[in-house]
């Protein structure tokens, strides 16, 4: 064999959505991986959701608890619809090792009695994984540095000999490194080493992932965002790298006529567009003219909305002539309503995700984008965020719309508000224009990618029968909108109107 040929580590696929793309395939087969945190951070869950994915898969599993009881533990576990007591007949063993918290240990104490009936337990069952959950529950017996050492030796010892893939969680509640003599040296002592934790920041709870160390394995080293909810644990881990797609030359209608000619026909298809602007200014609802354009033409649409039910999202657009009702009820057009102070950015992210490959949308919605982002306390997935979720919608070909909230007037400061003005095809701005004691729409698009936009402002008008955009009036470098538009459009219709009857009254009397 060449001395440069490699050889590539053997590897079990864990199942768990994200634990495999940041460990580049899963976990090392036939060797021990340490999943170590606080209380509360998940390590029970996803041990067992290991053992349960690969018994599912055909390969059988052991689960060894030293803390709390097995049938606590199925209980618990049934929350997730795993259906753990189908698995337990041929595929999965649970066994109890929990000890009686007024034991006594005299002697000399170790595991090889343990050990060995796990063993022929292994063999009958043909098991290629064993989980042994809380160990540090058992080594807190010994109380002796070097006895635990040499129990762990005889572990790890004996899961190389049985050649079964090992998991063994342990509690940790330092913030990287452990004081305590046995979690020192099991971390050196493994081959893979997951640590899990659990803050509060702003009253949000955050669990995160790391990967410290995985011997023969490149590997994603980022902290990422662990999610625990009804199917169990999913690490949020998106890659910003996206298969090579063709740009498509499609042009979808925006919903209103002027807009689709300002834009030179429409958005393209798949393209990402962003409305910006104050509070008011209609972006929701320029947000319900696409989804209703896209309804019509029979295409799945999805409305992600934050902090407002969708039963108020649809009776809103409905005042301004657009009814998404019937889409809605027929299943065409689905609207999801979340709350944007529940969670993180990246725990926002995960639920966007999952929505999309439910629903399977042509066309999506987020309003506004800037809510979720605005809700998170790291600064890079802020950075990150709007570049993986136009990764995401591009290569499956969804044309986006998000709308952003700005806390003034001006859109030149969107570009350090969510980042995402440097990835959007499409930028539409709506801001306030303040005259004559009245409030008006101005509607300008800002850059528009592959397309002779027009650099025009309009004037957005919005009543019962419907949007509509209108010319601004312009004389002497004045800009008029609304009534004082109106006002000087009929002022000039009726100097107009007088000049040609004046001029009327002046021809002479034909013959």
């Amino acid at each position: 064999m060449s001395s440069t040929q490699r050889i590539e580590l053997s590897k079990i696929q864990t199942g768990l959505r994200g634990l495999d793309d940041i460990t580049n395939g899963g976990l090392p087969r036939g060797r021990a991986t340490l999943i170590t945190g606080g209380a509360g951070c998940g390590k029970t869950v996803i041990a067992l959701q290991i053992l349960v994915n690969g018994a599912k898969n055909g390969e059988p599993g052991i689960f060894v608890t030293f803390e709390e009881d097995s049938a606590r533990i199925i209980a618990n576990a049934a929350s997730f619809g795993w259906n753990l007591p189908e698995l337990e007949d041929h595929k999965l063993f649970f066994l109890d090792a929990k000890l009686s918290p007024d034991i006594v240990c005299a002697g000399q104490f170790d595991i090889s009695g343990l050990l060995a009936s796990l063993k022929v337990k292994a063999d009958q069952m043909m098991a290629k994984c064993i989980v042994f959950d809380s160990i540090d529950v058992l080594l807190s017996l010994l109380g002796d540095p070097f006895a635990e050492r040499r129990e762990l030796f005889r572990l790890n010892d004996w899961l190389i000999s049985s050649g079964l893939t090992g998991i063994i969680t342990c509690k940790n509640s330092d913030s990287g490194q452990s004081r305590l003599n046995y979690q020192n040296f099991m971390q050196y002592m493994v081959d893979c080493l997951i640590f899990l934790r659990h803050d509060v920041d702003s009253r949000l709870a955050h669990r995160t992932v790391r990967i410290i160390k995985y011997r023969g394995s490149s590997f994603n080293s980022r902290e990422a965002a662990l999610l625990l909810d009804d199917n169990g644990a999913e690490i949020i881990a998106f890659t910003l790298s996206s298969p090579q797609l063709s740009a498509s030359t499609e042009r979808i209608s925006s919903g209103i006529e002027r807009l689709d000619s300002m834009l030179g026909s429409g958005y393209y298809r798949g393209s990402a567009v962003l409305l910006s602007g104050a509070p008011g200014t209609a972006k929701t609802t320029l947000c319900g003219c696409f989804l209703l354009a896209a309804c019509e033409r029979g295409e799945r649409s999805l409305f992600i909305g934050f902090d407002e039910p969708a039963q108020e999202i649809v009776r809103n657009l409905r005042s301004v002539g657009i009814d998404l009702g019937p889409h809605v009820d027929s299943g065409l057009l689905h609207i999801e309503s979340l709350r944007s102070s529940v969670t993180g950015t990246e725990e926002h992210m995960g639920t966007v995700r999952k929505f999309i490959e439910s629903n399977q949308p042509r066309c999506l919605v987020i309003d506004p984008l800037s809510a979720i982002i605005n809700t998170n306390r790291d600064g890079e997935a802020h950075r990150r965020m709007p570049e993986q979720l136009l990764a995401l919608t591009k290569s499956a070909g969804i044309t986006i719309i998000c709308t952003s909230l700005l806390v003034n007037n001006e859109a030149l400061n969107e570009g350090t508000n969510i980042q995402i003005s440097t990835v959007a095809d499409t930028w539409i701005h709506i801001s306030y224009a303040m005259l004559a004691g009245e409030r008006n729409r101005a509607l300008t698009i800002i850059k528009s990618r592959g397309t002779e936009h027009s650099n025009q402002v309009r004037e957005l008008i919005l009543n019962s029968s419907g949007v509509s955009l209108a010319d601004v009036y312009q004389a002497g470098g004045e800009v008029l909108m609304g009534t004082a538009r109106w006002q000087k459009e009929t002022a000039e219709k009726a100097t107009e109107e007088l000049l040609l009857a004046s001029v009327a009254h002046k021809e002479p009397f034909a013959l």
